[in-house]
């Protein structure tokens, strides 16, 4: 079953992700912060499901680009989503791979992009 991780730190935002992502995927789970993601990861059970992670930029804590270098260190293979709609914020994840970035509002637009990194993923795997 794939499973995408979804790791934001706000549960209004966090739920609406959650429901607008349920009916195009098999399992979303949510995390509530980068700690937690990176506890999750470490499950064997968990991390062989794992298809995607969706996070945020701006993160309590941890940067987006701390959290998402020490999460493809740990799993390369599984791709992330940068969400935000801060302008030019692409250049602070240079030289880290596997990871796609949105700036859309949309929900169509969410959804249709989450299928074509998972589309991605599925026939590097395969």
């Amino acid at each position: 079953m794939e499973t995408i991780l979804l790791v934001d730190d706000n549960p209004l935002r966090a739920a609406m992700r959650q429901s607008l992502l349920e009916g195009s995927v098999p399992t979303v789970v949510r995390a509530l912060d980068a700690a937690e993601a990176l506890c999750m990861v470490e499950i064997p059970e968990f991390a062989q499901g794992l298809a995607l992670v969706i996070t945020g930029h701006l993160m309590t804590g941890i940067s987006g680009p701390e959290f998402v270098a020490e999460f493809r260190s740990r799993m390369p293979h599984v791709p992330v989503l940068v969400l935000t709609v801060i302008p030019d914020f692409e250049k602070e994840y240079q030289g880290i791979s596997g990871v796609y970035f949105s700036q859309t509002r949309s929900p169509e637009d969410l959804r249709s992009l989450v299928s074509r990194v998972i589309g991605v993923r599925q026939k590097q795997t395969a």
